[in-house]
């Protein structure tokens, strides 16, 4: 029977792929529990499996003068026999390999194999807790009307992957056998059933880990990813920072001719980004975030945590956005409520960010958006006023917008 022990726990190794010493712990665990479910009790056995699946058993029994129970109990005179020095009221192991024999095949198979599957579905995911917070690449199955879209891994067998309908992007269409890229959040132990990888494809993260991938000065640390604002597509904000003096963070995003960026805008199906230059004063970090418009002044109310944008008439609707969504993104970008309005009659604004670096264009498919080529137009119509054309100072006509104050939490 030893034997045929030994050599169906070789098998259960080559077929599991579970390491040895978990094997050898999992079935004495095993073997333990089939015991105390055939006979009861059992509390002061041990068993231990060495790693030739050799099964050594020990009852610790209590050294007395006459015996009431065996299974407790050694007399003192037999106890002498394997330790000289025993002693009354002493505790000592006594090697019991024969119970082996009399636990009943049936059963100890049963919850071996029980056993056996607990411990392969936490090995499993002790090797898959990893993934979480990485890109996956995966292949969609099916659709359930309920959880979402289903995934099979490549490398992960007995593993379901998920994404959920909150999870999928409106714009995105998907199909059963496409392989896709995804963003895995979560893994989780479902009782009874396989692991269940939780993904995504609108997590911004998504975004910051193929930054990651395609700049080799993201993922070294030279450059820095400080916050990132995302529409899953439609647009994404992406703060950068140098942490290397005399480093171009947004140049280092682009590379050269678009490359990088262009990589992960096809990624994400043509989903338009804003690279932003990130600043430790939150004025100018608001009205970098506001790209592509140049702000004429940035107030801080710090009361009810607002920016207070003042950008020229021409170019109010540019910063809000359509729908408002430049100014949506800009207010999750920096967590502050962002106010945007016209500059009120009679005022004269200075240039107060004309020492900040111009705001990067969007990136789509390699194309600037209409949106940088208006605000080219701007500032070129600006300097031609002021190189020849009809002077006219930042002072405006006009107030407040006429709608009430477009406010946009950091949602």
């Amino acid at each position: 029977m030893r034997s045929e022990f030994q050599a169906a726990i070789a098998q259960l190794i080559a077929e599991k792929g579970l390491p040895r010493e978990v094997v050898m712990e999992t079935v004495a665990t095993a073997l333990l529990a089939a015991y105390r479910k055939s006979f009861g009790g059992g509390e002061n056995i041990r068993i231990e499996v060495d790693k030739n699946g050799e099964v050594r058993v020990w009852a610790t029994k209590r050294v007395v003068a006459q015996v009431t129970s065996p299974n407790d109990e050694i007399s003192l005179a037999e106890a002498q026999r394997l330790i000289p020095r025993a002693a009354l009221g002493q505790t000592i192991d006594v090697d019991s390999s024969f119970i082996f024999a009399r636990i009943p095949a049936q059963t100890a198979k049963q919850v071996i194999l029980q056993r056996i599957r607990e411990a392969e579905h936490e090995h499993l995911y002790e090797q898959l807790k990893d993934w979480v917070g990485e890109i996956r690449l995966g292949t969609l199955t099916r659709k359930d009307p309920v959880r979402g879209w289903l995934l099979d891994f490549d490398k992960a067998e007995r593993v379901e992957g998920v994404m959920p309908l909150g999870e999928e992007v409106p714009t995105e269409h998907y199909r059963v056998g496409q392989r896709i890229r995804v963003y895995v959040y979560d893994v989780r132990r479902i009782q009874g059933r396989m692991l269940q990888i939780m993904v995504s494809r609108t997590h911004r993260d998504l975004v910051r880990r193929l930054f990651e991938s395609e700049v080799p000065e993201i993922y070294e640390g030279t450059v820095e990813v400080k916050a990132i604002a995302r529409e899953p597509g439609s647009r994404s904000k992406v703060a950068v920072v140098a942490r290397q003096e005399g480093l171009d963070p947004i140049g280092s995003c682009v590379g050269v001719r678009g490359s990088r960026i262009n990589n992960i805008v096809h990624e994400l199906n043509e989903e338009k980004i804003d690279i932003i230059q990130w600043s430790a004063d939150p004025a100018n970090f608001v009205a970098n975030a506001l790209s592509p418009v140049k702000p004429l002044r940035v107030e801080l109310r710090e009361s009810d945590h607002t920016a207070v944008v003042t950008v020229p008439e021409r170019q109010l609707s540019l910063a809000i956005g359509k729908d408002g969504q430049n100014a949506r993104l800009a207010a999750k970008l920096t967590s502050w409520r962002v106010d945007v309005t016209k500059p009120v009659e009679g005022e004269v604004y200075e240039e107060q960010f004309e020492e900040r670096r111009e705001p990067a264009p969007t990136y789509s498919g390699g194309r600037r958006e209409r949106g940088d080529r208006e605000r080219s137009r701007y500032d070129r119509a600006e300097r031609g006023e002021r190189e020849g054309g009809p002077r006219r100072s930042h002072q405006q006509r006009g107030g407040r917008h006429n709608s009430q104050p477009l406010n946009y939490d950091d949602e």
